[in-house]
């Protein structure tokens, strides 16, 4: 196996000194870039409000206030964008599944005619920057195709284009090309069609990368700033995201960092539940009979 050192230098003693200090370099620059923005968060939501605009700033809090997050909590009247939020998020991430699971089902197992070109058309999206797309997508929820439907203000302004998402479809696919065919035949000759194939074999196998899927359309959605900013102009229908950057200049600093930090924590502790299903979800690349 081809390695980009040679395992003879790794033998010896000047050779496991250097490889084992720049991989100890590389880790430790890898952990200071996320842990020190975390620890900027959580230290500048505990500060009293002179402390957090002072300048220079300091490094640990002179007096703790844990209690910045009760008060940004009530003072920002966080339940009802919290509330807002999820009802984006949940919407978003149950018609990412209804629209990819069966599109990715398609292309790898039904094998439509000109499949290649349409997935092909589908990649093509992902080398595109997001602003050069945000014209025309805006333009079509002002006017649904057919349907002559405004969803401006409306929570189909979010959920319909997140299903639009060519990198979860390609995922999904690659999974389902590693999906056995004798299992696709048997249940034909069993007399079940497409769709029940796909409901009763192929998704009990495919939890993982579901759950990979699941967990970054959340992600995804959670975190979204620009889109709701355009497509939700009325401040009551707004995600968190968007709130707390419209009151960032009417509140306190270390009150709105404490916002932050409660808007940031159900993400957090999403990945720490589930981090070894995502990786799993990543890497599988076998199903075993």
């Amino acid at each position: 196996m081809r390695t980009l050192i040679r395992p003879a230098v790794l033998r010896t003693r000047r050779g496991r000194t250097v490889y084992w200090s720049v991989l100890a370099l590389v880790l430790l620059l890898f952990t200071a870039a996320f842990v020190i923005p975390l620890y900027w968060m959580g230290t500048g939501a505990m500060k009293s409000a002179r402390e957090a605009a002072q300048s220079p700033p300091t490094y640990v809090p002179h007096e703790w206030h844990p209690g910045n997050f009760a008060e940004a909590w009530q003072e920002l009247d966080l339940t009802r964008y919290f509330l807002n939020t999820l009802l984006l998020v949940g919407g978003a991430w149950l018609f990412q599944l209804a629209v990819q699971i069966p599109a990715a089902y398609a292309l790898s197992k039904l094998r439509p005619r000109y499949g290649n070109v349409v997935l092909g058309l589908m990649l093509v999206t992902l080398m595109m920057p997001v602003t050069a797309l945000l014209v025309p997508v805006y333009l079509t929820v002002v006017d649904v195709p057919l349907l002559d439907l405004n969803l401006i203000d409306t929570p189909w302004a979010v959920w319909l284009p997140a299903g639009a998402n060519a990198f979860n479809v390609y995922i999904l696919k690659n999974f389902f090309d590693r999906v056995p065919d004798e299992l696709l035949d048997a249940a034909r000759i069993d007399g079940a069609g497409p769709v029940t194939t796909m409901v009763r074999v192929v998704l009990p196998l495919s939890r993982p990368i579901i759950a990979v899927v699941s967990i970054l359309s959340i992600v995804t959605a959670w975190k979204d700033f620009v889109w709701p900013l355009v497509v939700l102009p009325d401040p009551a229908h707004q995600p968190i995201s968007v709130f707390l950057q419209r009151v960032a200049p009417d509140v306190p600093l270390n009150i709105l960092v404490a916002g932050l930090v409660l808007a940031s924590a159900p993400l957090i502790a999403l990945f720490l539940v589930f981090q070894r299903q995502i990786l799993s979800g990543l890497t599988a690349g076998s199903l075993k009979g």
